[in-house]
């Protein structure tokens, strides 16, 4: 009698017939369920709880669990079943609508394998190692467990082939960061930036998701040989925004221009009746122009070059020769600075070399008489 009604019940039911089932025994190999109006026991392998590897059924499923399966096999005692297909089924309808549209999404790292991680998403999905980061990734072993945003770049069902990608998501995010950030630049504006890239025309760096460019000439106040000289890879740096051409996505960015002027603050750093060195930088008609600070030039007229008249200032000066010079006037705001080397010298000594002499006393007559008058200029 019971094998006839098992019978009966067994014919109920046929391979692929979708049924609800209550888990009453999770075994390490497989899991009991009571199938409903069945009297027959359904059984679930452990290879068809779940689209990724469980080492113990207790690790998909617990007791007490309702879950929807198909029957896979009859047999006269037991309904063979899969949890893993019916999962599978919805699945592949989820993601293939997420492929289309391209949805992000999140989905916890459950296994890290040679060459990428595992998510299950009802059907097993695989992330490459280089789909993961936008960066080298040298061990993934503290991967598992995460959750990450995830974008499908590859699906085949037939195939049963699903590969995510986190890296794309990463990188689509940095572009709308970029393009807000684009649009919000406008030129004046001083931020704080990391230099990214060193090349010989100039410095590209990185203002919160996007590389300006600092050209060589921008750099500094003084002139710039090599940007290295200035700059270096990784470092803090102000910059004021010069131009944003949005079109081309190309930023213009000055260091200099954030940094005090080689003029700032001339006045005390030069004072009117000061004595400064310098050294001639360029010999004009009219006199000399010596440079007293980096970038801060003075103009020693030829008047005040010597106490001698002199043609040309060439004729006691050369250029990179290095002088001292007395501050004669400071305009900071016009960015002038009168200078005289001749109130530095002393007129009794230039009077005495340039002291014609008869040619029968020259020799030690001439020396004695310098010799007097330095005694005397000490005195």
């Amino acid at each position: 009698m019971v094998e006839d009604m098992n019978q009966v019940e067994v014919s109920n039911f046929e391979v692929g017939d979708k049924v609800t089932g209550q888990v009453t025994k999770v075994e390490e190999k497989q899991v009991i369920v009571n199938i409903q109006n069945s009297k027959l026991d359904g059984i679930i392998p452990i290879s068809e709880l779940s689209s990724l590897h469980v080492e113990k059924a207790s690790d998909a499923v617990a007791e007490g669990d309702e879950l929807e399966l198909v029957v896979t096999k009859v047999e006269e005692d037991a309904l063979i079943l899969s949890k893993r297909k019916v999962d599978a089924e919805k699945a592949w309808d989820e993601l293939e609508a997420k492929f289309n549209s391209g949805e992000v999404f999140e989905a916890e790292i459950k296994d890290v394998v040679k060459g990428g991680l595992v998510v299950d998403l009802g059907v097993r999905g695989f992330v490459p190692a280089s789909l993961v980061e936008s960066f080298f990734v040298e061990d993934f072993s503290d991967y598992k467990g995460k959750t990450l945003s995830f974008k499908i770049v590859e699906l085949d069902k037939e195939k049963n082939r699903l590969i995510l990608s986190h890296r794309a998501v990463v990188e689509e995010q940095k572009v709308k960061q970029k393009q807000s950030l684009v649009e919000s630049l406008e030129a004046g504006q001083i931020l704080e930036g990391t230099v990214q890239r060193i090349t010989d025309f100039g410095a590209f760096v990185d203002i919160g998701g996007v590389d300006g460019l600092v050209h060589i000439s921008q750099l500094s106040h003084q002139h710039v040989d090599k940007p290295t000289d200035v700059v270096e890879e990784g470092q803090k740096v102000q910059v004021k925004v010069l131009s944003v051409d949005r079109d081309h996505d190309r930023i213009s960015l000055s260091i200099k221009d954030t940094l005090p002027g080689p003029w700032a603050d001339i006045a005390g750093r030069a004072p009117k009746g000061s004595t400064l060195t310098g050294i001639v930088k360029r010999l004009v008609s009219y006199g000399a122009f010596v440079e007293v600070f980096p970038g801060v030039e003075g103009l020693v007229h030829i008047s005040q070059i010597a106490h001698k008249h002199i043609g040309t200032p060439h004729e006691v000066l050369k250029e990179g020769q290095e002088v001292n010079v007395k501050v004669l006037e400071v305009n900071e705001q016009d960015q002038r600075l009168s200078l005289s080397i001749k109130e530095l010298l002393e007129k009794e000594v230039e009077e005495i070399v340039d002291y014609e002499l008869p040619e029968e006393s020259k020799g030690f007559q001439l020396g004695e008489m310098i010799g007097d008058k330095l005694k005397n200029l000490k005195n």
